[in-house]
């Protein structure tokens, strides 16, 4: 989606970076270092709550990179930041040519695994470093804890209703993406499913029941609205009393020839409201209005509620998986792994930092799928190498254009559901999930030790 405000569009985003990237590229042209390079994208290591990461955002880094251009209004300001002149015609002209290979949206994926494979020219793939990782970090964190929370909602509803309180418009709208993406039915954003073709969701807000005299008639007034898809709001006052009220507003719907659709608690005990509720609900011969319930829920709370038994047919979760609130970054990372070294090809480099060290070369992933079809463990390794496993990089873009046509955001969401149904079940429970197997080929293995050998004899 572009130009969802009339300020989004990716063309319009080339600054939308760190200054310290375009002072390297600056120097990088000024040095006549123009020589191409290979960047991976990648997560370092799993947050203590997580057990895996579904691979989401992509589609935007390709529209940024297939359309980035500097315009004269960002050559303009750069000038009057102190860039020179011969770096600024470059600007003018500057486009993306590289070639990428990715891991498809909705993939499920693990920490060191390249995500993303850049190779341009050094000043090309340094530039994009920023909004590639601002893009993927925010989508792949949301996509990956709404995965958690459908997981725990074991086949019932959930709705993301975050809106309100996520970071900003691009991250309203990019949570509605990812939550749907990762198993969402829809969401309260109302933008986000015109943009995305989402379905959209929403009941009442409290005010509303308030701003009449009494409750029956706030029920009442939504029912002649909305008659076909009413969820009435029930714990305004008093929940068991609000629910009497809703049952007989539906008894009236079933007179003129509808029905209610549900009744939706966001307060108090939510288990053992849900079950009096039912109870009264199914006692009146309403068995088919559904219970909707919100109001601060996560995967855990919704995985208590189910050991609790409660009765609960569609949860709508909100600020705890529009904003991962208990993990609310990746360590998410762009590094340089080969350099062009002349005629010779690409020489494979490596970062030694304590607890930040990098893989070398060009690198491929291997997924190893049992003969159920379940994954039994990935292998990182060298580009070129053949193992038996499924190779999950494909070439995304060639000199700079997408390779071909771009997934619907539904068949992204369906290739989410598969991976995530291949995905054995030991390693993605709520607590005690245990890790998946990611391993390092031995011609990996051999380079990263020679490199650091060579390294080290280079240093002293």
């Amino acid at each position: 989606m572009k130009d969802f405000l009339g300020c989004q569009n990716e063309a319009n985003m080339s600054l939308f970076t760190d200054l310290y990237e375009l002072a390297m590229c600056a120097s990088y042209f000024d040095n006549e270092k123009l020589e191409p390079a290979t960047f991976d994208l990648f997560i370092r290591r799993l947050p203590a709550s997580r057990s895996f990461f579904l691979f989401a955002g992509l589609e935007q880094v390709l529209q940024y990179l297939q359309s980035i251009k500097f315009t004269d209004q960002h050559i303009a300001y750069l000038r009057r930041q102190g860039f020179e002149e011969p770096f600024l015609r470059y600007l003018k002209n500057f486009k993306f040519t590289g070639e990428v290979h990715a891991v498809p949206e909705g993939t499920v994926v693990f920490p060191q695994e390249p995500l993303i494979r850049v190779t341009a020219p050094i000043i090309e793939a340094q530039l994009v470093e920023t909004f590639l990782l601002n893009t993927v970090n925010l989508q792949t964190m949301i996509a990956s804890k709404a995965a958690r929370v459908v997981q725990a909602a074991d086949g019932k509803t959930v709705v993301e209703f975050g809106l309100r309180r996520e970071p900003g418009v691009d991250a309203g709208m990019k949570a509605a993406r990812s939550s749907y993406i990762a198993g969402c039915q829809g969401t309260s954003n109302v933008l986000a499913g015109m943009a995305y073709n989402i379905p959209i969701f929403g009941t009442m807000a409290h005010s509303f029941v308030m701003s009449f005299e009494h409750e029956i008639d706030a029920f009442r007034a939504f029912a002649k609205t909305f008659p076909t898809k009413s969820t009435l709001l029930i714990d305004t006052y008093n929940d068991l009393a609000g629910a009497k009220k809703a049952a007989a507003v539906a008894k009236e719907l079933e007179k003129r020839g509808f029905k209610l659709g549900g009744v939706r608690l966001d307060s108090g005990d939510l288990a053992e409201t849900s079950k009096k509720v039912r109870v009264l609900l199914d006692s009146l011969g309403l068995g088919y209005v559904n219970i909707f319930a919100s109001g601060d829920l996560d995967e855990y709370k919704i995985e208590e509620l189910k050991a609790e038994n409660a009765k609960i047919d569609a949860f709508g979760v909100g600020t705890k998986m529009g904003t991962a609130a208990d993990y609310p970054y990746l360590d998410i990372v762009y590094k340089l792994c080969e350099v062009k070294n002349g005629n010779c090809g690409f020489a494979p480099i490596m970062k030694l930092s304590e607890g930040k060290a990098t893989l070398p070369g060009r690198k491929q992933v291997h997924r190893f799928i049992d003969e159920e079809g379940f994954y039994v463990k990935d292998l990182i390794t060298l580009a070129d190498e053949k193992p038996e496993g499924e190779p999950l990089l494909v070439e995304v873009m060639h000199e700079g254009k997408m390779s071909g046509e771009l997934p619907s955001l539904s068949q992204i969401r369906e290739s989410a559901a598969v991976n995530l149904r291949k995905l054995p079940e030991k390693h993605k429970r709520i607590t005690g999930a245990l890790p998946y197997p990611v391993e390092l080929s031995q011609p990996l293995t051999d380079l990263v030790e020679s490199l650091k050998k060579k390294i080290a004899i280079s240093e002293i």
